[in-house]
């Protein structure tokens, strides 16, 4: 079973994580920021993953700690349940349209944390995100679930262009953890990913 439970605990935060990869796109996210909470259950739903969050943390001074801290938490849980990746697809990529938005997102699960981020957002998401926290999750994500994603943003509503963000990373994820080889080999000449 590819699966994880994941916490941490500082003394900002306070964050568990279960996921499961080969799950059907169950989510039960809990926050403390409704627009993250339906952004990541849209991840989920679409990725086809299992994911449960509770998170709670220092929103007082904002939304910055608890994002970033799930970013960390959420790829140390999507690096656990991974494992070794053997027999996986490794690689894809898909495009994502909602309404005038879209996203494009290509990724290699293939053990080396790199980001590019192309797009922005024009100001606080729906008044509480702010719009460089959006970039910052990721940057946690792929770091910690030590993945390469490249992303494009385009489109009017941050709203918008958010929540395909969200429904590519889901997507694309998916495709790239599918089992496709039989004989259970690491997809990489160096036998590691």
């Amino acid at each position: 079973m590819r699966v994880s439970d994941v916490k941490r605990r500082t003394k900002e935060t306070d964050i568990e994580i279960q996921l499961s990869l080969d799950g059907s796109g169950k989510g039960s996210i809990d926050t403390g920021i409704p627009f993250f909470d339906h952004i990541l259950e849209a991840f989920s739903r679409h990725g086809r993953f299992d994911l449960k969050i509770k998170a709670t943390g220092d929103l007082h001074t904002g939304c910055h700690h608890t994002i970033e801290d799930i970013g960390i938490v959420m790829g140390q849980a999507f690096s656990k349940a991974l494992g070794e990746g053997r027999g996986i697809r490794r690689f894809a990529s898909i495009i994502v349209p909602m309404d005038e938005s879209r996203s494009e997102m290509v990724i290699d699960v293939g053990g080396r944390p790199y980001l590019v981020f192309e797009g922005d957002f024009s100001g606080p998401i729906e008044g509480v995100i702010e719009p460089w926290l959006i970039r910052h999750f990721f940057e946690s994500f792929v770091q910690n679930a030590k993945i390469t994603v490249h992303a494009k943003i385009s489109g009017f509503s941050d709203h918008h262009k958010c929540e395909a963000l969200f429904k590519s990373l889901g997507l694309a994820l998916h495709m790239a953890t599918w089992i496709i080889y039989d004989d259970g080999e690491i997809p990489s000449t160096k036998g590691v990913l």
